[in-house]
């Protein structure tokens, strides 16, 4: 999944910013439990920007 930025999260209904959430959760769920069993990571930086992505659509659903 890439990045998105706020723009694009604004054009998006409510619904689907939920299931895109939901799809966030489980693809870091899965990234770390494979950093947690030793397995090596191809992109470091992806956590970071699941995390990011998922404060993202968190904060426009309060909004």
């Amino acid at each position: 999944m890439a990045i998105l930025r706020q723009r694009e999260i604004l054009k998006m209904k409510k619904e689907e910013i939920i299931k895109k959430l939901n799809n966030l959760k489980l693809e870091l769920a899965k990234e770390r439990s494979n950093v947690a069993i030793g397995g090596t990571v191809k992109n470091p930086g992806r956590l970071k920007e699941i995390r990011r992505t998922i404060a993202r659509l968190k904060s426009s659903l309060k909004e």
